[in-house]
């Protein structure tokens, strides 16, 4: 299962074949059959680039996407949420995150062994709190982000809320980019043991994420310079934590 999920983040497009062929060429004696099972027990969907945490609900209310054709120019324009697997020592988990599409922003974030709604509602209120209101919220289609509770949270704000077609993945490109990035620089390297272990090196890395590590799409800027649009300029409270071995600076508005 672990060397599923590391070949699902580099070839999301493999269908059940082309993982057992991959898991027999790595050593593996597993055939196609319980490949399947193993894929299905993490929640992995072959047939299209997205992790199978997206399950509709039948009786919520899904929105049309908004985004197609739309020129993202500044930060709070659009933000975005998604949920990801994270394999453990010893289990499993989900990571919920709610990042800003223009700047890559990471504005908060969850770690459960649930897949349940109140996960992502603690992300919104906690984005929302801290940075204000954005102009569109874009999700999938999965039943925490079409209940009540989350869309009404954002319609009471006067929040337009977009969905991506199901099965498209790349509607919400920017988070998906975050989950390879996160899982090839933190998840994998560290191979965490428990869900607290993992809370806590994740923290550490989002703020290295936001405050300093450099993204060419962005010129060479972290997402902090270009969500608070101003060079370093202080001593501030952490975005999340901080990264042993850096100096504990942030990034505030001008």
């Amino acid at each position: 299962m672990a060397f599923l999920d590391k070949q699902y983040t580099a070839t999301p497009f493999y269908g059940v074949l082309k993982m057992a062929k991959a898991l027999t060429d790595a050593g593996f004696k597993v055939g196609k059959d319980h490949a399947r099972t193993l894929l299905r027990r993490m929640g992995l969907v072959a047939v299209y680039p997205r992790k199978n945490t997206s399950k509709p609900h039948p009786d919520h209310k899904i929105y049309p996407y908004l985004l197609r054709g739309v020129e993202i120019l500044r930060a709070n324009q659009v933000w975005s949420a998604d949920i990801t697997y994270v394999r453990l020592v010893g289990g499993f988990a989900y990571l919920t995150a709610i990042i800003d599409w223009r700047t890559r922003f990471v504005l908060s974030w969850r770690l459960s062994n649930t897949l349940d709604s109140g996960t992502c509602m603690e992300a919104l209120a906690e984005a929302l709190a801290r940075y204000g209101n954005p102009e569109i919220f874009n999700t999938d289609q999965g039943s925490q982000f079409t209940c009540d509770k989350f869309t009404g949270m954002l319609a009471a704000r006067g929040i337009l809320i977009s969905m991506d077609g199901r099965g498209r993945a790349h509607d919400n490109i920017f988070v998906e980019r975050l989950w390879r990035t996160v899982k090839y620089e933190d998840i994998f390297l560290k191979g965490y043991g428990s869900i607290p272990e993992a809370r806590a090196g994740l923290e550490a890395y989002f703020e290295f994420y936001n405050n300093r590590r450099y993204h060419q799409s962005l010129d060479y800027r972290t997402p902090a310079q270009e969500y608070f649009g101003t060079e370093i300029c202080g001593r501030l409270p952490p975005v999340a934590g901080r990264l042993e071995g850096f100096d504990n600076f942030t990034l505030g508005r001008a």
